[in-house]
Formats: structure tokens, sequence, C-alpha cells
């Protein structure tokens, strides 16, 4: 008796294991069902080269035009340090390691800035404003693969799992000859999570490869994000696939006939998966207002005629500037600073114009920030929003990676053009300003841009954790779930 009553574990696993072989040999009897499997595994692979090859293509392509934008700033004669500030230069944003995967916002923004003095210029030139109408839809990623069909073939796949048998008879039969509900159930859910988990595996394998691989070229706290953005990401689409298999076998177990829970699970995935994400944020925009960029520009263009315009001797603001630099530096006349009063005044005008891009690039990021806050709320009723903030966050093409390089590159220009006004100031004489020349080798020896990664324990923090709390609670919900059904099928079959 007491061998017996330890062995219960074990004989629940053989059991469902026993069920799982089962299950597996009927669909590999169905030549519809190994078709499709085999179409998708087909198209993540796929979906993985494409990644690989199209990451590639891009960042060799923005490496070869920014250094070509290095070689042309380099290559400026002796000149004027504001004709410098006015030629401007050309900055491109770098793709992570992880971009493959998932492209995210990426493909809809721009890549491009151009960086110039008194202005902040928007970023141009993205995939799909580039790209012919049909490849404006999207590319084929293995994220978009894994989020959008995974889910559709395991409930095509898992609709008739339990269904099928009640329509047949053979339920009852299978309960009467003692096999509990909870390890019919634990069966079907082990043969459809492992088929999901056989799809993924080009993408996991991809996911896995890149990680090494970048890791092995990054520093020490580069790698160590690249290998944990890689193990987040793993975890939270096992956990993604593992929960709509749970959904599949469950809405299975709990309809009568096959029929009811095929339309059940294809009403689910399409009220899920398409409609929601498509409209919250449409719903998102109409209740928070983002301001066109024409607007912005409006907007700011009055500002800038409010406090002040410095190329005016007679506007109060700079008259007042004038007097307070001739008073620090002693002397009556700007004739007799002992730096160019043109270069001060470059500054002082590009200090408070950059205040007020700053402002207004803030509040767009803050407007944009509530949008999605907005939208990330419905995250426990659509999980697929989850994963796809948890998908662009670790790959890098979220929106807050995309305003981080925003910030940075406006950062940059903003010490790139002081830093010339600095020489206007201290290496031309205010005699003859604009006929006089500088050096090139001062804007050669000027830093390049290098923006810097956003901290993993950040993204960690505000996408990742509350993205997994969220599969987390509905595969804890869906597992209570089928624990329930299982003692449900047992009733009934008594």
């Amino acid at each position: 008796m007491e061998q017996t009553g330890m062995r219960p574990r074990p004989t629940a696993w053989r059991t469902a294991w026993v069920v799982a072989r089962e299950e597996w040999r009927s669909l590999l009897r169905s030549r519809v069902a190994l078709t499709a499997v085999a179409v998708m595994l087909l198209l993540t692979l796929t979906a993985t080269l494409v990644g690989f090859e199209h990451r590639h293509a891009i960042e060799s392509e923005r490496a070869r035009f920014q250094a070509l934008a290095d070689q042309q700033w380099d290559a400026q004669p002796d000149r004027h340090p504001h004709r410098v500030s006015h030629y401007g230069h050309y900055v491109f944003r770098p793709l992570s390691p992880l971009a493959f995967f998932d492209f995210g916002v990426d493909t809809f923004t721009g890549h491009t800035l151009y960086l110039e003095g008194h202005r902040q210029n928007s970023a141009n030139f993205s995939d799909a404003g580039q790209s012919s109408v049909l490849l404006r839809f999207g590319l084929l990623t293995p994220a978009f693969v894994l989020q959008t069909l995974v889910p559709l073939l395991i409930g095509f796949l898992a609709f008739g799992s339990i269904a099928r048998e009640r329509e047949r008879g053979q339920l009852r039969f299978s309960i009467a000859q003692g096999i509990a509900g909870r390890s019919l159930l634990l069966g079907k859910l082990l043969a459809h999570a492992l088929i999901p988990g056989l799809l993924a595996l080009p993408a996991f394998a991809g996911i896995a490869f890149i990680a090494f691989a970048s890791s092995g070229s990054s520093s020490g706290g580069a790698a160590m994000s690249i290998m944990a953005s890689a193990a987040f990401m793993l975890a939270g689409y096992t956990a993604y696939l593992l929960m709509w298999s749970c959904v599949a076998v469950g809405i299975s177990a709990c309809s009568s006939r096959a029929r009811d829970a095929l339309i059940m699970l294809t009403g689910l995935w399409i009220g899920i998966v398409i409609l929601l994400p498509r409209m919250l944020p449409d719903l998102a925009a109409s209740r928070i207002i983002l301001p066109s960029r024409i607007e912005t520009e409006v907007a700011i263009h009055k500002d800038l005629a409010a406090i002040g315009d410095s190329h005016n001797p007679d506007d109060p603001y700079f008259r007042e500037f004038r007097e307070k630099t001739l008073a620090r530096y002693g002397v009556k006349r700007v004739e007799d600073l002992p730096v160019n009063y043109g270069g001060l005044l470059m500054a002082e005008g590009e200090r408070m114009t950059s205040e007020l891009f700053d402002r207004y690039m803030r509040d767009n990021f803050e407007r944009q920030q509530a949008q999605s806050g907005w939208v990330n709320a419905f995250a426990p009723v659509s999980p697929v929003l989850a994963v796809r903030r948890l998908s662009a966050a670790l790959a890098g093409s979220d929106r807050e990676s995309y305003e981080r390089f925003l910030a940075d590159a406006e950062r940059y220009r903003y010490a790139l053009i002081q830093a010339l006004n600095r020489m206007h100031a201290e290496q031309v004489h205010y005699h003859n300003d604009k006929e006089q020349r500088i050096s090139q080798r001062n804007w050669q020896s000027l830093p390049r841009f290098a923006p810097a990664p956003r901290p993993f324990a950040d993204t960690l923090r505000a996408q990742v954790l509350p993205s997994l709390g969220v599969l987390a609670g509905w595969l804890a919900v869906l597992m209570l779930a089928l624990a329930l059904l299982g003692k449900r099928l047992e009733r009934k079959a008594a």
C-alpha cells in the first residue's frame, strides 16, 4: 500500500505521455495537419533567414553611408565655422543585434538625421516610406510568424483534441478505463505545446546564434545585455506559445462539438490577435492627440519669434545680452571684447532655440508615452500586446529606443554646433568676421556620433517584467482552468 501511494505522480505523467503519443500519431495520419506544420516550419525558417539578411543589408548600408558622411565632413576646406554649422552632418540610427527577429517601429520610423545649426530636423527615409505599397504591410519577421500565424495553427491542430473524442464517444471510454481527466488534458497539452516549440525552433536557434556571436565581439557589459535579452526573448515567446496551447486544449475540452471549438478559437484569434491590436492604437490616438509635424513647426516658429531674434541688434533680449556681455568683460564696445561677439551671439541663440526644441521634443515623447500606456493597459485582455512590447524592447526596435536615438542625436547636434560657435568666438576676429576662415583640422578633431545603448536594467524594469507578468498571469489562470476542467470531464463521464 505504501509503495502504491508513492506512485501517483509518475503514473500521471506516464499516462499523459501515452496520451500525447497517441495525439501525435493521430496528427501524423492527417495529411492536412502535416502539410500545415511543414508550411509553417518553412515559413518560420524563411522569416528567420530573411530577417538575418535584411538586418545585415541595413547595417552595412547605414555603416557605408555614415562613413561617407564622416568623410565629406572631414573633407570640408578651410572655412568660417558658422558656414560649417550650416553645412551640417548626417547621422544614422544603428541596429541592435536582435533586430533581425523583430523590426518593431524601425520599418516605419526614419533612420537618418540631418544635423545643422538653429534647427532640429526629423528623422527621414523610413523603409516603409521608400517601399512599394505591398511591402508597406510589413516585413516577414520571426516575431510576426510566432505572434500571429503560429497561434492560428495551434487552434487549427488542437480544436478537436477533446471535442472530437467526445463526439465519437471515445472520451467517456478513455475515462472509464481509468485515465484521469487531468492526465488526459495534460497529455493533450503536452502534444500540442511541443508542436509550436518545433515551429519556433528556427527562430529560437537564430536568437541563440546571434546572441553568442554578438556577445563574443562586444565588451563585457554589452555582451551580458545581449545574452540576457536573448534569454528573456526565448522565455517570453515560450510562455506565449504555451498560453495558446492551453487556450486551444481548454476550449476543445469545453466544447461539445469540434466544429464549435474551431469557431470559438478562430473568433478568439481574430479578436485578440487581429482586431484589438489594430483598434487600440487608433482609439489611443483619438483620446490623446499628437500634433502633426507641421503644427509643431508652426508653434516652434511662433515661440522663436517671441523669445528674440539674434540677428536683430535692436531685439530687447539680445540687446540686454550684449550689455551683460560687455559688463562681464569690463569693456564699452563689442569691438573691444577679447572674443568675437558674433560667436557668443550665435552660442546664446543656439542655447535658447535648443531649449525650445528640447521642450517640444519631450512633450511629443510624453504624449506618445501616454498613448502607449493606454494601449498597454489592455495587455491583460490581449496578451499579444504584451509579447509585442517585450519583443520590440528586447530587439531594440521599440518606440523608447527610437526616442533615445533622437535624444542622443539632439545632444550631439547641440554639442557639435556649440563647439563650432566656440571656434567662431575664439579663433575668428570681430573685424571682417565673414571674410575669415579657420583650419579644417578644427572640425576634423570633433568627436563622432556614438549613441550609447539603453541600459538593460531600464528595459527590464519598464518593458520586459510587466510583459512577462501578463503572460505569467494568463498561464496561471489557464493552468488552473485546465485542472478544474479535468475534474469536470471525470464527473461528466461518471
